[in-house]
């Protein structure tokens, strides 16, 4: 191997200045406390940098986490779903129908079940539970519902696909959402209706 160059000047030992029983100060003007000042200095200086570049770090780790997702929408953790006829007051001939739903929720906030209604203007709502009424989230909810009759010239005779429009509320949003409740539901319904209204035409 080809060596270049000479010998450059010996850089003083660490001990040099330090034993400079003059007390005056060495090359560079610098006395031997100075340079232990000096040198915890440099010492705190590094350790901020270590402190600020992990702090910059674990700021760029929480950036990079994925954003909590929202809740779902109420209409998206809630079912309906038709259970059958039940007992009410006045019954069909007194111009009532009465059936049972099972209102389950999912996952999620709380639900609150804000009103119940239904499309026809011949019909009137009312719910036991009555509305305004909260839920639970994981739970089953038996609801009574009962359709009064009020004008039979407006009410649906033989309903094809009736539903029910559902107002629902939770910590993201208020919906309202139409349950489609079966075929049975439509049945029973409609025989209830004709009994109510009888023989009346429109």
């Amino acid at each position: 191997m080809a060596v270049t160059g000479g010998i450059g000047p010996v850089e003083p030992g660490e001990d040099t200045y330090l034993r400079n029983v003059t007390g005056r100060a060495g090359p560079g003007g610098r006395t031997a406390p100075s340079r232990a000042r000096h040198r915890r200095t440099v010492r705190a200086a590094g350790a901020a940098l270590l402190l600020l570049a992990a702090s910059g770090s674990l700021r760029a780790d929480r950036a990079r986490e994925p954003a909590e997702a929202p809740p779902p929408y109420p209409s998206q953790a809630v079912t309906f779903a038709y259970l059958d006829a039940a007992p009410g007051p006045g019954g069909a001939r007194g111009g009532g129908f009465s059936f049972a739903v099972r209102l389950s929720v999912g996952s999620g906030p709380p639900v609150t079940v804000t009103r119940i209604a239904q499309p026809s203007a011949g019909l009137s709502v009312a719910s036991s539970p009555a509305a305004p009424f909260q839920t639970k989230p994981h739970s089953d909810s038996k609801i009574i519902v009962t359709l009064r009759v009020t004008e039979c010239d407006k009410a649906p005779r033989n309903p094809g696909f009736p539903f029910l429009d559902v107002t629902l509320r939770n910590t993201r949003a208020i919906q309202t959402h139409s349950f489609i409740l079966g075929s049975r539901y439509a049945r029973q319904l409609s025989q209830a209706l004709q009994v109510a209204c009888g023989n009346d035409s429109r």
